[in-house]
């Protein structure tokens, strides 16, 4: 039994070359001849419809009925081209920026957003962006709309806000992917705007001013609980000296009188309470 023979696959730019290859025919032969002709006998008036001149931004690509001339576009500057027989294609291979128009995605925890964004682009095949597709620009900002759809579709509302970068890196290797057999290189993607629904807007502010209450309140538990280390370190410091109690005292008192001067203080000695409460006792 023969093994069999493995041919590498082909996109449709080599196939169409291939097809070129194969021969425009013997009428093809004579039209193109004829054109020659034609050329000679109207030199040097046609040389003006002959040549064309390609931008540095530009590439030309030719077509000799009705075939790809060449599987490299031509250009930048003075092409031939036959008159009846051959026609051009000029393509620009500037970057182009486009905007996403405002997509409305379901995210995955069942949120409705809308989502707008930026992609820029360009043509690094003008045989393929030719060949290959009937318009590459309009191709590529629907599949921008779609690409963009269906991977936010994936993503929590969470990590659509938090996660962005990750997000526009995805959606630019899935973009490129897709349309390589297009000739065309993605630069860049940006979600620019997400809109988030007026009732979300207003669950999501109540939430964050609950957590911000909730901090706070464990603030001041804290503050009170270490206040009360501090008196009660004080407290032990100054049962320890009574003299250092009543200079706290005099202490207080200086400075009730030096912020409340209409206040009137009458000092009573501690020691006197302490009498006074132990006749009650003995009483």
């Amino acid at each position: 039994m023969e093994p069999q023979r493995v041919t590498p696959k082909k996109n449709n730019t080599e196939h169409l070359i291939a097809d070129r290859r194969e021969g425009i025919g013997v009428c093809g032969w004579i039209l193109v001849s004829l054109s020659f002709l034609l050329v000679l006998i109207t030199f040097p008036i046609s040389i003006w419809a002959c040549t064309k001149v390609i931008r540095e931004y530009e590439r030309a690509v030719v077509f000799r009925l009705g075939r790809i001339l060449s599987k490299k576009a031509k250009g930048p500057g003075l092409i031939l081209i036959l008159p009846c027989t051959d026609t051009f294609i000029k393509v620009d291979l500037r970057t182009v920026t486009c905007n996403i128009p405002p997509q409305e995605i379901l995210t995955k925890d069942a949120v409705t957003v809308q989502v707008d964004g930026v992609v820029s682009y360009r043509i690094h095949s003008a045989v393929s962006a030719v060949a290959n597709v009937t318009d590459v620009h309009s191709a590529t900002l629907l599949l921008a709309q779609s690409t963009l759809r269906n991977v936010l579709g994936t993503q929590s509302l969470a990590q659509l806000l938090s996660s962005r970068e990750e997000i526009m890196h995805s959606i630019q290797a899935v973009l490129d992917s897709a349309t390589e057999q297009w000739g065309i290189q993605v630069a860049h993607v940006e979600i620019r705007d997400v809109r988030i629904p007026v009732t979300m807007q207003r669950a999501m502010a109540a939430e964050a001013e609950a957590a911000r209450e909730a901090r706070a309140q464990v603030l001041a538990a804290e503050g009170e609980m270490n206040a009360s280390k501090a008196l009660k370190q004080a407290s032990m410091v100054l049962a320890e000296s009574p003299a250092g109690l009543q200079l706290r005292y005099l202490q207080t008192l200086t400075t009730l009188a030096a912020e409340n001067n209409s206040t009137i203080v009458i000092p009573f000695p501690i020691n006197m309470l302490e009498s006074l409460g132990q006749k009650n006792r003995g009483g």
